[in-house]
């Protein structure tokens, strides 16, 4: 009898899987019944803590009128664009700084510096050279989101297995087959890693660029709110872009797991 056809077996990681959901749902509601309570007390006044109940009414008010779904839409579009752009160049320095030793003294100390300037640093200077249009933003999204790409690309490609890559040589790969078959698998799961990093820091640079310079956009929408004193609005805007960069590492998490099984039925 196959091992996984016993149902003692699968007992224990059936009750890990519902602990792994119920933990957090728990939590969340012992959070929601304390913020429920010091709101009904009035411990802080109702415009520093808003109650539960206002900020989900206001929630639901702005996704009848749509103004939520517009400024997550403009925030999504400005982060899809920084963060394509950011990939291309991370993959591309990535891989020219593995196999080449003139790229990295010549390129290395550069990045180094800007490895180390906050992207925020910039804004004053963006704003001067391009205006309060896009570029700005989406330079500094591209600025967050290279580096952790990049180093993790970088690590990738100089981890690739010599062996199997001599074996390739030995069958007459092609330097293209070589690369597709053999050192592009083997950097895969770091590429992926520093994808899913790259992209938390590009929602960070986004909701902090739309603070300073923008007209619409999550960021934008948190500091009109407070601006008005509606802090049910900052609440709501604070979990919207928590909300969408769970979803979306969730979404990483899914693909890494996926190529961790694929992995080992191809070693297996």
């Amino acid at each position: 009898m196959p091992m996984n056809s016993n149902p003692s077996a699968r007992a224990p990681r059936k009750s890990r899987s519902w602990g792994n959901i119920l933990k957090p749902l728990a939590l969340l509601a012992l959070i929601l019944l304390g913020w429920h309570f010091a709101a009904r007390a009035q411990i802080w006044s109702s415009y520093v803590l808003p109650s539960p109940e206002k900020v989900w009414n206001t929630l639901w008010q702005m996704l009848r009128d749509g103004s939520a779904l517009r400024d997550i839409l403009v925030s999504l579009r400005r982060v899809a664009i920084g963060y394509g752009i950011a990939f291309g160049l991370a993959f591309s320095l990535g891989l020219g700084f593995a196999y080449s030793r003139n790229l990295t003294q010549w390129l290395g100390p550069f990045l180094e510096f800007f490895r180390n300037v906050p992207p925020i640093a910039l804004i004053a200077l963006l704003i001067l050279w391009f205006g309060i249009g896009e570029v700005p933003k989406i330079v500094i999204i591209v600025l967050a989101s290279f580096f952790p790409m990049f180093l993790n690309i970088r690590r990738g490609f100089e981890q690739a297995d010599e062996k199997l890559i001599e074996v390739g040589r030995s069958l007459g790969f092609s330097r293209s087959k070589l690369f597709f078959r053999i050192v592009l698998p083997c950097a895969a799961g770091d590429v992926l890693v520093g994808m899913r990093i790259g992209l938390g820091y590009s929602y960070r640079a986004i909701i902090g660029a739309e603070m300073i310079a923008a007209a619409s956009g999550l960021g934008r929408m948190i500091v009109y709110a407070q601006q008005m004193s509606r802090s049910d609005k900052v609440i709501i805007g604070i979990l919207l872009i928590g909300l969408i960069g769970c979803a979306t590492d969730w979404l990483f998490s899914l693909g890494l797991r996926w190529f961790s099984r694929r992995r080992g039925e191809t070693l297996g």
